[in-house]
């Protein structure tokens, strides 16, 4: 048996998406651009599809630009605002718990000569409003707040977040919804947003493709020049499979999504609860009852995550030790953030769930992890006498 546990690097892709790629690459493999009838057709399918995705946001199908990801739309995002704003606002506040796609750009504008804060947050990695709000001068341009941690699952003040910015002329809010798009129901004419990053890969679409949604196109500066596609936001010729099999994922996902986030979250819950019968001294590093439906991070005493990763990996068991973006680097700063020791940094496993995740799946992985939990602690007490 396996169990796949990871869903938050990425998901498997439906069926259905597999399919709507290979009609993608064989009946509808036209340019979009071509001033023939197939191309025509395949210009209509992607209309529809960035239709389809704008209804599930509440907002106009202009506003959602086709990229190639989570990384590619908050770079571009950041850095055209700091392109529109160099001369006369200079400063841009991030919390401390962003993924490296965030954190990286700021600390490149940095070097140019930005000014970045980089707000604190608490034990569960919330970040605070009154902190927030002292941070804000005269010269800031951008706060960029993710919507939900990708190693933890804090679900971030979002909403109260963009009522404060309300209050300021000309600072732009973006927030990184790569965790919580067909995670959290929202919608974003509800919201104060103005830009959104989401990648299809953590969606069950394909990788390699994901949108931006940018709330008034007027006021973006491409960081490419082109063709004049996606409305000369983002020119290149459309990377099609990739959008037939995002659009794909999120027709199915959206179906029923409060259906779908429930079962996650009673999957994620389960799974916990199976851990919790059988395992001791862990800490849990996620707040149940406030975070995102798929996430479950665990820190296990006495274990070393890498170590207890390729145990499980053996047994076809996949799970994280942190982002999939970061996890081969020292230490997580996401769980260095919210205050846990060395031991406990070193001892954390992400398990993440998705709708297609089975209870069979769960109670094989849990058996194992006991088991392998047991050895690890034994062959260290032996060690240590």
């Amino acid at each position: 048996m396996q169990a796949y546990l990871d869903n938050s690097a990425t998901t498997k892709p439906y069926n259905e998406v597999v399919d709507a790629m290979v009609k993608a690459l064989t009946t509808d493999f036209a340019n979009p651009s071509a001033a023939y009838r197939k191309g025509f057709e395949v210009e209509k399918n992607i209309k529809i599809i960035r239709n389809n995705i704008a209804k599930t946001l509440g907002v106009e199908d202009k506003s959602i630009i086709f990229t190639s990801g989570g990384t590619e739309s908050n770079n571009a995002i950041i850095r055209s605002v700091a392109k529109l704003n160099k001369n006369k606002r200079n400063h841009i506040i991030v919390s401390a718990i962003e993924h490296p796609a965030v954190l990286n750009t700021v600390k490149d504008l940095e070097n140019e000569g930005f000014e970045i804060t980089i707000l604190n947050v608490d034990n569960k990695g919330m970040v605070s409003l009154e902190e927030l709000k002292n941070s804000i001068t005269d010269r800031t341009c951008l706060v960029s707040i993710m919507y939900v941690n990708n190693e933890i699952g804090t679900v971030e003040p979002i909403e109260d977040i963009a009522v404060l910015l309300d209050n300021y002329n000309d600072i732009y809010f973006h927030v990184d919804a790569v965790q919580a798009y067909g995670k959290i129901n929202f919608k974003l004419n509800n919201i104060g947003i103005d830009f959104m990053s989401v990648s299809g890969h953590k969606i069950h679409g394909p990788k390699g493709i994901g949108f931006m949604y940018i709330k008034d196109v007027n006021r973006f500066s491409p960081l490419i020049t082109g063709g004049g596609q996606e409305f000369n936001i983002r020119p290149g010729t459309e990377n099609v499979p990739g959008i037939y099999g995002m659009g794909k994922a999120i027709e199915i996902l959206f179906k029923d999504i409060d259906s779908n986030i429930e079962s996650m979250k009673s999957k994620r819950n389960y799974l916990f609860d199976r851990i919790s019968e059988k395992i001791e001294d862990f800490k849990i590093n996620t707040d149940l009852d406030n975070g995102v439906c798929h996430i479950l991070n665990i820190s296990f005493k006495d274990i070393k995550g890498e170590i207890l990763l390729h145990y499980l990996e053996g047994d076809d068991i996949c799970v994280s030790t942190g982002s999939a973006c970061s996890s081969k680097k020292k230490g997580s700063h996401v769980l260095n953030a919210i205050g846990l020791i060395p031991s406990q940094i070193d001892g954390a496993i992400r398990f993440s769930v998705s709708d297609t995740t089975t209870n069979d799946e769960i109670d094989y992985a849990v058996d194992k992890l006991k088991s392998h939990i047991d050895t690890i602690r034994l062959i260290s007490k032996r060690k240590g006498r």
